[in-house]
């Protein structure tokens, strides 16, 4: 069977686009591992950092999270978090270092809680 000339003019750019198709499925980005126990390491209220008293924060790798009693799911987008619960509704950004920070506004103005990931070495706890 032979080619025409027509099918020769198309058969490169067809080669290219799946070669370009299986490039951009394997260099997808991969949403990072956030599943782990965090506790609030600082927390900056209209700019001027206070002690942090907050509850810790337990993301579960099936997808669930727990903060204070409060139940629900989690769900990674990009370098977010969303928690859905049925009290608890909200979103954090996911910071270099294992950090997780809920960023939002109250009548002193922003406030920001940066919770960092325990790990856990040999009987010991200590934020990574």
């Amino acid at each position: 069977m032979e080619l025409s000339p027509k099918a020769w003019k198309v058969a490169p750019i067809l080669a290219g686009t799946l070669c370009l198709l299986a490039l951009a499925m394997a260099c997808r980005a991969e949403t990072p591992k956030v599943a782990g126990e965090y506790v609030c390491s600082e927390a900056r209220v209209a700019g001027k950092t206070v002690p942090c008293k907050a509850a810790p924060l337990s993301l579960k790798s099936d997808g669930r999270f727990e903060l204070q009693g409060r139940e629900g799911d989690y769900l990674v987008k990009g370098h977010w978090v969303e928690l859905h619960g049925t009290v608890l509704q909200s979103r954090a950004k996911i910071e270099a270092g294992h950090k997780i920070v809920f960023r939002f506004y109250n009548r002193k103005g922003l406030c920001e809680m940066i919770y960092e990931r325990r790990i856990a070495e040999l009987g010991k706890t200590k934020l990574s």
